[in-house]
């Protein structure tokens, strides 16, 4: 086999492993989102406890001061509550 004939060879098996990695990897993307979307939920209470200790580790940061903090959540209360 000619020089040139071995660099096609390698350079299209080398395009064709490129594009097997790209596939596998939509296609783990894409599990990926179905997972979230078809996770359940979770309650009301549930995500009021994450918004209040997501706050309170901004305020340790010094990110937020704790008034802030204290409305935010009032607001997000409000409507996640009802």
């Amino acid at each position: 086999m000619s020089n040139q004939a071995v660099r096609y060879v390698t350079k299209s098996a080398a395009a064709a492993a490129g594009s097997i990695g790209v596939a596998a990897t939509a296609v783990a993307a894409a599990a990926l989102a179905a997972s979230v979307v078809l996770s359940p939920v979770p309650d009301a209470a549930s995500r009021m406890d994450g918004v209040h200790a997501d706050l309170l580790r901004a305020v340790q940061l010094n990110q937020i001061t704790l008034e802030q903090a204290a409305s935010f959540e009032a607001k997000l209360a409000g409507r996640i509550l009802g």
